[in-house]
């Protein structure tokens, strides 16, 4: 008769609880080996992926010039560092805003009026002026458009930016759009002004203008202005009279064409970029209202204008043998001008709403263009300082005042 060992109790009580506790050990041992070897791994990936954020960091901060964002969101959740707390920060240089300012100024318009009071605005409040020597090239290729935003982005700031030249548009190439401002002037008085200082020039005596146009026959040189607007000269003429809408409208060739698409583009420019286009005819109002725009840049501005040793330098100068055309040649000048007289239009209602808006008056100024208003045309415009090509000779002297005043 053979035995069931398995069912007898007493090798239940003695081979059981033994199998079981040796099945544990071997259990609990597996497990307590594995343990370390999975702590371990992931450490390693802890130690290793904190070196990398932290060598990634360190290099955005090399190459910024700063932390990143994402390290000073860490350090304002953590709290403030115990160096920054015992050594306090650095002073931050302030700068003024807009501390990027372009002023393209248009020609014969003044410019060079406000670009001496500019040389001693600059000396008083140091901001870098930066004025460019070219005067006779307002259209740029794409290259030359690239490389002049670098240069004018690259100057010091403060800095305000100074040359004849169309609109350049900076956010199409990302490059950081700087503040505009400019002033224009009635078309006519403006075209009539240029026309006769090309020619004759100004008190400096007439010999000035055979270096500004040495390449002048004397009979373009002493043509009646008449002549020239009734008999559609090209000076006189589509598309060289079509003169200040382009400065506003850019660097398209389509800008140069006299037309709607030119006009509505150079408004929404001047809406989008400029700070403030003012008027030649209401020049000490464009200067008030600099000074409270761009106070860093201006303040002061009307004491320095209004002050003799300047209004004698400015009565100094004058464009010579300037005189009204006829009638019918202005009307015949203002139609081929109608577009920039609808954008001189908008400026002067854009220029006296801002004017409201600080508490400034506006004086009212006829809209027709009547018969009176066309034989006064030459006397609504105070003659300002004329071109910028010779500024040197008045820069001593305004230099001088400044040195003495």
């Amino acid at each position: 008769m053979m035995k069931n060992f398995s069912s007898s109790p007493l090798n239940s009580n003695n081979q059981t609880p033994n199998h079981i506790r040796e099945r544990n050990n071997r259990k609990y041992s597996s497990l307590l080996s594995a343990i370390p070897l999975r702590f371990s791994l992931r450490g390693y990936g802890f130690c290793m992926a904190t070196l990398f954020f932290f060598c990634f960091g360190s290099l955005f901060y090399q190459l910024n010039g700063g932390p990143p964002k994402i390290l000073l969101d860490i350090r304002q959740y953590l709290g403030e560092s115990t160096y920054l707390d015992d050594h306090g920060p650095p002073v931050p240089k302030v700068l003024p805003f807009p501390s990027q300012v372009v002023y393209n100024r248009v020609g014969k318009c003044g410019s060079r009026t406000v670009v001496i009071l500019l040389r001693l605005l600059a000396e008083k409040h140091q901001f870098n002026l930066v004025s460019s020597d070219i005067h006779n090239k307002t259209r740029l290729t794409k290259h030359e458009q690239v490389d002049l935003m670098k240069n004018i982005s690259n100057s010091p700031q403060p800095f305000l930016y100074t040359r004849h030249v169309h609109f350049l548009n900076f956010t199409r190439f990302r490059i950081e759009q700087p503040v505009y401002i400019n002033i224009i002037r009635d078309p006519i008085n403006r075209f009539l002004s240029n026309y006769f200082f090309r020619r004759f020039g100004d008190w400096r005596g007439e010999q000035n203008h055979l270096i500004r146009t040495p390449g002048m026959k004397d009979d373009e040189r002493y043509l009646d202005i008449n002549v020239c607007i009734l008999e559609n000269y090209p000076e006189c003429s589509n598309p060289r009279v079509f003169y200040i809408i382009p400065y506003f409208c850019g660097q398209h060739p389509q800008c140069r064409e006299p037309g709607v698409w030119a006009l509505e583009r150079a408004k929404q420019n001047v809406l989008e970029n400029y700070l403030l286009v003012g008027i030649l005819e209401e020049l000490e109002d464009v200067l008030l209202l600099l000074e409270r725009l761009l106070p860093h840049y201006f303040t002061g501005v009307l004491n320095i204008y209004k002050s003799p040793d300047y209004r004698k330098m400015g009565n100094m100068t004058g464009t010579v043998r300037k005189h009204t055309p006829t009638l019918e040649a202005l009307q015949v000048l203002y139609h081929r001008m109608r577009y920039e007289y609808e954008f001189y239009n908008f400026i002067r209602d854009q220029f006296h709403l801002m004017k409201k808006k600080i508490g400034l008056k506006s004086v009212s100024q006829p809209t027709a263009y009547s018969p009176a208003f066309l034989r006064e045309l030459a006397l609504r415009t105070p003659e300002p300082l004329d071109e910028d090509e010779e500024l040197d000779t008045d820069l001593e002297d305004a230099n001088s005042w400044l040195v003495h005043s």
